[in-house]
């Protein structure tokens, strides 16, 4: 049966609606199979008022077969097996003759029960009881209590309509009783209307001037925009997350097109995107990748006939773009070299000093990397981009507009006639923001993006600051998973560890936590950064495991061995080589080390395997230094059929001890050069277990 569910609410922002809809629609498939109601699709749909679940549900919980427990065995039941009084009392209260009980196994031990088949409820009851734990159980990133209340929500809850087959469902929430009515558009169809069907509540909605679904929506504002744009010709600035803002930020929408004075067009494209979207959630209009003076509103309306809120976006913009051209130009009457001695005077961390000291270390990390991938050719433009970072926060313009940290820095470089290599490196520095944003464009960029993210992930853990569950105020995570997409777009082969090293070398006593600890830490979150980024692009778990369990210190080689194990898990070579590993593996597992030598290799089979061996590993040695893991893998499927006559035909525990030990040798030599391509004990094959 239908079930209509709408939480109508004061503005909410729209990460709060985001991530409402996701709660509701997991919540409501938790309790529904708790609850063992069935279900059909549950669909959410929200917008700035208003959140919304339509589901199918069952008109009632199915019958399920109920265990009840009775006395224990040795107390129902004499000695002569006869039941005794307590077995007969309990049965009389169930209603059953004594002769129904069942002995009953559980946990703490036999008793005498029966089994019953308990009607289910129906399903309008039971969703009238967890309904209002649901919605009580939604969290938001801030969140508000109103009147004399408790409740806490996103905004307050202005009404609740709540269905199911085509009847009100009685609860309430917060001090709201749910109904059978809705209201429209908050400005222009406020008044309550009832509803008896999710068809009927969509198109009353949809005439009282609200789209409850957000694809619709986003649509809607994508055919506007470009029919606005086709008589100019141009496009937007890119702005997927203003736009994704938009499509939750309304109701109705309704896109305006417009204009401010051609003198503003001075000013970078970047600064007026910026004084556009930030307060006024305004799009910039491109040609030829230059601002037209144009712009692109989307309002929460469904006409503009008299032009208000298009001259109202226009006068407020003007003022914003004054300020805008007053901070720039104020900014370039002080050079950046100039503006930098301010530094020591802005404190990065109480524990880890100024962002002049940033600066220091920051030269010293970004020399050492040029070094290390011989990028000898940048390392002087680099150092120089590392001097020039972190100025712009000093500047005007960034104090107005934050989010052009960075930007702006590189903007001002460039004014300034710096190398292209040093103003880029600055601009592109703080990217990426996201797995899902653009890495530097420029080499001089993704090596200061590598040791600008390190250098505060390391002070950070070593002032005593670790990442728990959702909680990181610092955006650690964001910081790792920037370096290693870096490190794998780029392909830079380099030591993660020794490069770490260098990192917490350079801080040297302003680490409160001991420096071991710190590189610990550190590599134990790295690794689940990269295992996060690998399962986001669709790898298994296991080849995930398997690389990342050989060790991080090559971040990009990890990628390759990863690939190259998803390129060949179907290879017909594969699961045998992963079994004869795990064979290996058991064989190996609490023995010490022992040194192979070749005199003692008696048999045949060994001495066939020690030549195999070692033809295999001189020739995957040069292959996996230069992370060619494909082609080492396919080499390293050759020793199976030695390894297997070596099992069906040698005793490796033979009771000679120096026979054994030197077999011994052998295959911990074996399974050395094995871990080298991959750790196979992770890989799970069909039927086995992995840890087998």
């Amino acid at each position: 049966m239908e079930f209509i569910l709408e939480i109508n609410t004061e503005e909410m922002p729209p990460a709060h609606v985001k991530t409402a809809l996701v709660q509701l629609e997991e919540k409501f498939k938790e309790e529904l199979s708790s609850q063992n109601i069935d279900r059909g699709q549950i669909e959410t749909y929200g917008t700035c008022r208003r959140l919304v679940v339509v589901g199918d549900f069952a008109l009632s919980q199915k019958d399920r077969e109920k265990e009840i427990i009775g006395p224990p065995k040795d107390v129902g039941i004499r000695e002569d097996g006869t039941f005794s009084s307590a077995a007969q009392g309990f049965a009389k209260s169930q209603g059953v003759r004594v002769s129904e009980l069942k002995v009953i196994k559980t946990a703490k031990g036999e008793y005498l029960g029966l089994r019953k088949m308990e009607k289910g409820k129906p399903s309008a009851d039971v969703l009238s009881e967890i309904l209002p734990q649901i919605v009580s159980s939604l969290s938001f990133p801030k969140m508000m209590r109103w009147g004399e209340s408790s409740f806490r929500f996103s905004r307050p809850i202005k009404n609740i309509l709540c269905l199911f087959d085509r009847k009100k469902l009685s609860f309430s929430v917060g001090g709201i009783h749910a109904g059978n009515s809705t209201v429209g558009h908050k400005i222009y169809f406020p008044n309550k209307t009832k509803v008896k069907s999710f068809r009927e509540y969509k198109e009353t909605l949809r005439k009282m001037k609200v789209v409850i679904d957000q694809e619709e929506r986003r649509k809607m504002i994508v055919n506007q925009v470009g029919r606005k744009l086709a008589s100019l010709k141009a496009t937007l600035h890119p702005d997927e997350d203003l736009l994704e803002g938009l499509v939750y930020d309304v109701e109705y929408p309704h896109v305006i097109l417009g204009s401010f004075p051609e003198e503003y067009l001075d000013l970078p494209l970047e600064v007026l995107s910026t004084a556009m979207r930030e307060g006024q959630k305004l799009f910039s209009i491109v040609k030829d990748k230059k601002q037209l003076p144009f712009f692109l509103g989307v309002a929460d309306a469904y006409q503009d006939s008299k032009s208000l809120i298009r001259k109202g976006n226009e006068r407020v913009l003007k003022a914003r773009l004054d300020d805008a051209k007053f901070f720039w130009e104020q900014d370039r009457k002080i050079t950046l070299k100039d503006k930098a001695k301010g530094l020591d005077k802005i404190v990065l961390q109480e524990k880890l000093g100024s962002y002049e000291d940033k600066t220091q270390r920051l030269k010293k990390t970004v020399s050492y990397l040029a070094d290390k991938i011989e990028a000898k050719k940048e390392k002087q433009q680099v150092i120089q981009a590392a001097e020039l970072s972190k100025v712009d926060l000093l500047t005007e313009i960034v104090r107005e507009f934050p989010s052009l940290q960075g930007n702006v820095g590189g903007l001002y470089a460039r004014e300034e006639k710096y190398p292209v290599l040093v103003w880029k490196a600055v601009y592109e520095h703080y990217q990426p923001v996201s797995l899902d944003d653009e890495s530097p464009a420029s080499l001089t960029g993704a090596i200061l993006s590598i040791a600008d993210k390190l250098d505060s992930i390391v002070g950070a853990v070593g002032t005593g600051i670790t990442v728990t569950g959702s909680s990181d105020p610092f955006g650690l995570r964001r910081n790792a998973q920037g370096i290693c997409k870096v490190i794998i777009e780029r392909k830079l082969c380099l030591s993660f560890l020794r490069l770490m090293d260098k990192v917490i070398a350079v801080y040297g006593e302003k680490l409160q936590e001991p420096k071991e600890k710190v590189k610990s830490y550190c590599l134990d979150f790295f690794s689940n950064r990269l295992r996060y980024i690998f399962e986001r692009q669709g790898y298994r778990y296991d080849l995930i495991n398997a690389t990342v369990s050989v060790g991080i210190d090559n971040i990009y080689h990890s990628y390759l061995r990863l690939k190259a194990l998803d390129s060949l898990k179907e290879s017909p070579s594969f699961e045998p080589l992963i079994i004869i590993a795990k064979r290996v593996n058991n064989i190996l597992k609490d023995q010490p080390l022992f040194k192979i030598n070749q005199a003692l290799l008696a048999e045949k089979e060994e001495r066939e395997l020690y030549t195999t061996f070692s033809i295999i590993k001189n020739n995957i040695l040069p292959l996996i230094s230069k992370g060619d893991f494909s082609q080492a893998q396919r080499i390293i499927f050759r020793i199976r059929s030695s390894i297997n006559k070596f099992f069906d035909n040698v005793l490796v525990m033979t009771d000679e001890i120096r026979m054994r030990r030197n077999r011994l040798a052998l295959l911990q030599a074996i399974s050395k050069l094995l871990i080298q391509v991959a750790d196979y004990s992770q890989i799970v094959i069909e039927g086995q277990n992995s840890s087998k």
